[in-house]
């Protein structure tokens, strides 16, 4: 079986993180974005696996040859020459796509959900057309591209853009599979398959729908990374997951890593991942909050609603809240206040910053 993943260009809705590691790499609850995903193909037996990119740095060269080893798998680097959207990168990697007559998975790589591939890949085999989608209901869906079907049928009759008065409340959750006949419909050039693909194949009866269970995130922007963050800790909860922390000082789901140091007086909790070596000082308050591998909050900060960089230290009282991001190798000095700062890496805050803004 076969997969391609929508990887893109440099990620530049998720800096600062993305001026250090291209965003794939980024961890997500103390896993590489894209490892959840890889991991859950490889569950289900796809052995060739595409990723979509604009570019190859030498670092998701060495990872992916790591995964390749572990996994049993073959990633291969599809690489545009210039951005092709969401179709035309199945063009481009049309000789792996059709190298048998199996369908094929196709995703956002900003995702993340439960990845349920198995019934997925039952569903599409099951109504025999060129493709499916998954949805996934939203509470807004005036943001959104909503999905309407036949009546009493999962075949989509058409897609409504933004609709200004209510139609409908599923969306396109970014994971297909298709036949290799899809392919027809697709020339190797810059091309939205929401736009310039999924339509035609409605008007021919080709397209279905099943709604994903369970949660859905799209993490490929700071405030979303955190929410996305709560959903993923919810779902582990709700699996019963040992790799939930437990404690007094714990509060509601929280992931810490098992060389993560934790101080006295703590309280941490909810929403909370700490990544490898990070080290929490006495009496510091962890909210709804990631901490990446090394980072440091010294004694009585308080980190609300934050990511913490690599390498990157909260000083002693200090308090950081509203989407703040530090970069790689952030110093952020003793009771300083950081309210809503995307602060680039290798730089010090000594001073507060009261408004949103980025520190360069």
């Amino acid at each position: 079986m076969k997969a391609l993943i929508l990887v893109g260009g440099f990620g530049t809705r998720l800096r600062p993180l993305t001026f250090s590691k291209p965003k794939p790499l980024v961890e997500f609850a103390n896993k590489h974005m894209i490892m959840h995903q890889i991991e859950a193909l490889a569950k289900i037996g796809v052995k060739d696996i595409v990723l979509a990119v604009n570019y190859q740095p030498d670092v998701m060269v060495e990872a992916m040859a790591k995964v390749e080893e572990q996994f049993g798998v073959k990633i291969h680097f599809s690489i545009e020459p210039e951005p092709l959207g969401t179709a035309g990168p199945l063009a481009l990697a049309r000789a792996i796509l059709t190298k048998d007559d199996e369908p094929f998975f196709v995703l956002n790589s900003d995702v993340i959900c439960e990845f349920p591939f198995d019934s997925l890949l039952a569903f599409h085999k099951s109504h025999g057309a060129e493709g499916t989608l998954m949805t996934t209901r939203v509470l807004d869906p005036s943001k959104f591209g909503v999905i309407l079907t036949k009546p009493g049928s999962t075949q989509i009759s058409r897609f409504v853009e933004k609709p200004t008065e209510w139609v409908g409340d599923q969306i396109n959750a970014g994971i297909y599979i298709f036949n290799t006949k899809i392919l027809n419909r697709i020339e190797n050039r810059p091309t939205s398959i929401e736009k310039d693909v999924f339509p035609y194949m409605a008007r021919d009866g080709e397209l279905h729908t099943i709604p994903l269970q369970g949660f859905w995130a799209d993490v490929g922007q700071p405030k979303d990374f955190l929410i996305g963050t709560g959903l993923y800790l919810n779902s582990l909860a709700a699996h019963n997951s040992p790799l939930l922390a437990k404690g007094t000082h714990i509060v509601g789901n929280v992931l810490i890593h098992e060389t993560a140091v934790i101080g006295e007086g703590c309280r941490i909790g909810p929403d909370v991942t700490i990544g490898p070596g990070a080290k929490v000082g006495n009496g510091v308050r962890l909210s709804k909050c990631v901490l990446m591998k090394n980072a440091v909050v010294k004694d009585y900060a308080w980190v609300n609603r934050s990511i913490i960089g690599w390498y990157s230290g909260v000083g002693r009282w200090s308090r950081l809240d509203n989407t703040t991001v530090l970069g790689e190798d952030v110093q952020v000095g003793d009771e300083v206040f950081v309210n809503g700062g995307s602060v680039l890496p290798h730089k010090s805050v000594k001073d507060n910053i009261l408004e949103p803004q980025i520190v360069m």
